[in-house]
């Protein structure tokens, strides 16, 4: 049973962008709505009004008003937004022109950086105009292989400036997790620094972008941001430049090519944790749109609000924080590890800089937790409003813990989406309350249900998230995939006309939404499913174990529960121990997934943006192939799960 952590207040609530739109629609709609449920429910019956509201609202800048806000509602794919539109993606977020703090940059080696919305604007210009001198132009693909730096955010908004196509990693990419993604869609301009850091150490970027060059003719020009060093040597590197050369123009002003709605702005990759990662197009209207509304309405940013999610160039968080511009916010961006020099950095950080929203992962929140780190008793937090969490399922603990331990009034807003659509399915809702376990709401203007096996809507046990309407941030088209049957059969093959996303969620009665973990990994033995998350959401709140994988392993023609636990120092795997797990799993989540078999692992694989890989273990216990170990963090610790004798017998 889901427990009330927080209410916001009268007076909040009435404070709210959120409060405001709903107004707005009441008054312009004549509708009489109080609270947020009524509200979604009008959202996703009337698509059209919707989005047309919201593109007033949130304030789109567009050279050429549309024609229809959609075509046809009922059509997906192939719906078109904002028909006829003309605007540009970097014009929205470049549109404050004063001294107000666009960007503060922290690295963990104790740099910090700032830059106003003038000097942004001043440098996208200089950019900007050395990469049409280059010959860059709409549709060409320029791409980051950087860390999350202000040099970053420039170069991207000068490549969507003159409409290129924008597509970054992190630097902490392997050589061929580089080339699975850049490979395929063949960029003009390759955006790195020399380096960057990690605990504490400086680590070289040159030798690897040497190598992934000469894989990649299409790059005809390196641009070396330096990082590490005040004077990187790019000797190695064909056709490099400093940053600082490469931007040395007099262009004081930008020249926005203006792009229809649906004309494309982002690559976004899969993990690629199963092979090739799918190329995903998205257009440059509908990031926009998309990302602003969930800025504005569910996360209430505002112009004086200092904004700051932990992230990496190469998880999609990144170009969510990015698009915190387009509403003139303060942006902080940090690179290397959070837990460097100690696990209280980013909290000092929060203090320091006067963040207001502040956005992580369930996995940081874990280990912060587990580190006894008590951010309240150490920090003046008194600024934050909202915490928001993402990546994985956050733990009925771990709701508990922001409040007990970080602050008791504040937001907290677990939220889901994905990189398909650059956004959210369910998110946070600044109106409404918080209970443990759950999302706050379905976002607005996204049909999203829980569909059980017959395809039928669900409310209050586990089933498939589907989305049965348009919504602008979909995929315009995967790179590569001609006739369009790669992008189909990723969503679409389960219920035509019906997104389907891979995710098992269960919509609660007050319309909050549960995460139950990917559906492909799904824990079904006798026929009777559960999602991970269930599972870890028990094993989460033990303190001898340190984390946990599970999986389901074919076995005489069904499906038996293993799980794989990695310990705590000082603690062991003992029959008492695997006893208490059973029981607590048997008694709290459910007593037809208790695990058939506990095994003590060194370690468990995660991606790059610290998502754990089930699938992969699975694979590895049936000795299958894992085709594109790249895609992960700590790509050894598979090696663990092959050939165990113990899921012999």
């Amino acid at each position: 049973m889901s427990k009330l952590l927080w209410q916001p207040s009268k007076e909040r609530i009435k404070a709210t962008n959120m409060y405001r739109f709903m107004t707005l629609v009441n008054e312009k709609y004549s509708k009489d709505f109080k609270e947020y449920p009524s509200l979604w429910e009008w959202s996703v019956d009337n698509i059209e009004d919707f989005w047309a509201t919201t593109w007033d609202f949130i304030g789109i800048k567009a050279s050429a008003p549309y024609e229809k806000a959609i075509d046809d509602p009922g059509k997906m794919p192939g719906a078109k937004f904002f028909v006829n539109t003309k605007l540009n993606f970097a014009e929205n977020l470049l549109q404050f022109r004063n001294d107000n703090l666009a960007i503060i940059f922290r690295g963990e080696d104790s740099v910090r950086r700032t830059l106003t919305y003038n000097q942004l604007y001043d440098q996208v210009a200089k950019t900007a105009a050395s990469l049409r001198a280059l010959g860059v132009t709409k549709g060409d693909r320029v791409v980051g292989f950087v860390p999350n730096m202000p040099e970053s955010i420039i170069a991207m908004l000068a490549a969507t400036s003159i409409g290129a196509i924008w597509s970054s990693c992190s630097p902490d990419f392997g050589i061929k997790g580089v080339l699975d993604r850049f490979g395929q869609t063949r960029p003009k301009v390759l955006f790195t620094a020399d380096g960057y850091f990690f605990k504490g150490k400086p680590l070289d970027s040159i030798n690897r972008i040497a190598g992934i060059v000469k894989e990649i003719p299409s790059i005809e020009k390196i641009v070396v941001i330096p990082y590490v060093t005040d004077k990187p040597d790019v000797s190695a590197l064909p056709d490099a430049v400093s940053f600082k050369d490469f931007k040395d123009s007099s262009e004081t002003q930008i020249e926005f090519e203006q792009m229809d709605f649906d004309d494309p702005l982002y690559i976004m990759y899969s993990s690629g944790t199963t092979g090739l990662p799918k190329c995903m197009v998205q257009s440059v209207g509908g990031v926009l749109l998309h990302q602003k509304k969930e800025l504005v309405l569910h996360t209430d940013l505002k112009e004086e609000d200092v904004i700051f999610y932990f992230t990496t160039c190469g998880w999609m968080m990144w170009n969510w924080l990015t698009c915190s511009l387009s509403v003139g916010a303060t942006l902080v961006l940090y690179d290397g590890n959070p837990f460097h020099p100690g696990p209280e950095a980013l909290w000092k950080m929060a203090e320091d800089e006067k963040i207001t929203v502040f956005g992580t992962s369930a996995g940081y929140i874990e280990a912060l937790k587990n580190a006894g780190v008590k951010p309240k008793e150490q920090f003046d937090l008194s600024r934050i409003k909202s915490v928001l969490s993402t990546g994985s399922p956050l733990s009925d603990e771990n709701f508990e813990f922001i409040y007990k331990q970080v602050k008791k009034d504040l937001q907290l807003a677990s939220i889901s989406g994905g990189s398909d659509l650059n956004g959210c399915f369910a998110l946070g809702n600044p109106i409404g309350p918080v209970y443990t376990g759950e999302l706050q709401c379905r976002g607005l203007g996204m049909k999203v249900y829980a569909y059980d096996e017959t395809g039928t809507p669900v409310v209050g046990q586990q089933a498939e998230l589907v989305c049965t309407a348009p919504f602008p941030s979909m995929p315009i088209f995967f790179w590569g995939d001609d006739d369009g049957s790669k992008y189909h059969s990723a969503y679409f093959d389960e219920y035509p006309g019906i997104w389907t996303h891979g995710d098992f969620i269960s919509v609660t009665e007050h319309g909050g939404v549960i995460m139950f973990g990917r559906s492909d990994t799904t824990l079904n033995p006798g026929g009777v499913r559960i999602g991970t998350a269930e599972i870890y959401r028990r094993l989460d709140a033990m303190e001898e174990l340190d984390d946990s994988v599970v999986i389901g392993q074919s076995w005489n023609n069904d499906v038996r529960v293993i799980l794989f636990v990695k310990m705590k120092a000082g603690s062991k795997l003992t029959d008492d121990l695997e006893n208490k797990i059973r029981t607590d799993i048997r008694t709290h989540a459910s007593p037809r997934h208790v695990p058939t078999k506990i095994i003590e692992c060194p370690d468990v694989p995660y991606t790059l943006n610290m998502k754990k890989v089930e699938l992969a273990v699975k694979k590895m216990v049936e000795g299958k192939e894992v085709k594109n170990k790249d895609a992960l963090k700590n790509p050894e610790s598979l090696e663990f799960f092959g050939g165990l004798d113990e899921l012999k017998s």
